[in-house]
């Protein structure tokens, strides 16, 4: 991602008044998250003009004119507002991955940092601006807007859920928090089926190299157990390149809760 920026920041001399940072660009500067084919892409870089102006016309730089002139700052940068980088991603991302940046967009989490407050954009906001939209791709992001929510905090978790939904499951509550038997706070969980009493985690690398957050997870796991939960956890290998084997797995601890 500062990659980007730096290379944002050698452009920007050569930006005009309204021109902006757009596309998969403008969301490595927010950053959203992008799939893996997208982000270790360089070059080219996107940059839109107001409808009346002419494109950026420079080695290694896309131009794109656009009817909405208006931009946002990150790190100093002009990049497109979030619902107009919605639209400008609706035109080269699959549903999954479209779904997955918005829900980075609309997430809310539990500790805001003071200098980017969340959510970026409320989510009734962003759908109704996506509903109202008639772009080119637009049908897409409307697709793509039924199934964002808020709670998501990463694009693994976004692809797990909709991958249980697609499978006939439950949908899940994401990121709540469980208590225990007197009502003292376990932790918060990936997917919760609270009825069934199961919840699922992706355990990312930082679950695995950072030994508080490691020490943590265990304490965390161990009490969602003494309450009943079954936990399951999953690995990138469970979910890449396909969700079968997580799926079947949840499929299994829901019916099994029934018996």
């Amino acid at each position: 991602m500062w990659r980007d920026v730096d290379t944002a920041v050698d452009l920007l001399p050569a930006l005009r008044v309204g021109d902006r940072f757009s596309h998969s660009t403008a969301a490595r500067l927010w950053p959203l998250p992008l799939p893996s084919w997208l982000e270790s892409a360089g070059p080219p870089i996107h940059v839109s003009a107001p409808i009346e102006s002419n494109r950026t016309r420079r080695p290694g730089v896309i131009g794109h004119r656009s009817a909405h002139d208006r931009a946002i700052l990150r790190h100093g940068i002009p990049v497109s507002e979030p619902i107009r980088l919605f639209l400008e991603l609706a035109s080269v991302l699959d549903l999954d991955d479209l779904v997955a940046v918005g829900d980075a967009l609309v997430r809310d989490p539990p500790v805001q940092q003071p200098d980017d407050p969340r959510p970026w954009v409320p989510l009734a906001d962003l759908t109704s601006a996506v509903r109202r939209a008639r772009t080119p791709d637009s049908a897409r992001a409307r697709r793509a807007m039924h199934l964002v929510r808020e709670g998501s905090d990463s694009p693994a978790e976004t692809r797990l859920r909709l991958a249980t939904v697609r499978a006939g499951l439950p949908e899940a509550e994401l990121n709540g928090m469980l208590h225990d038997a007197v009502g003292d706070e376990i932790g918060r969980f990936d997917l919760i089926w609270r009825r069934h009493r199961v919840v699922a985690e992706y355990d990312g690398d930082q679950h695995r190299t950072d030994p508080v957050q490691y020490d943590r997870d265990i304490i965390r796991f161990d009490r969602a157990t003494e309450a009943g939960y079954r936990v399951l956890r999953f690995r990138t290998r469970q979910l890449y390149p396909a969700t079968t084997p997580a799926v079947l797995s949840i499929e299994k601890a829901l019916r099994a809760s029934r018996a």
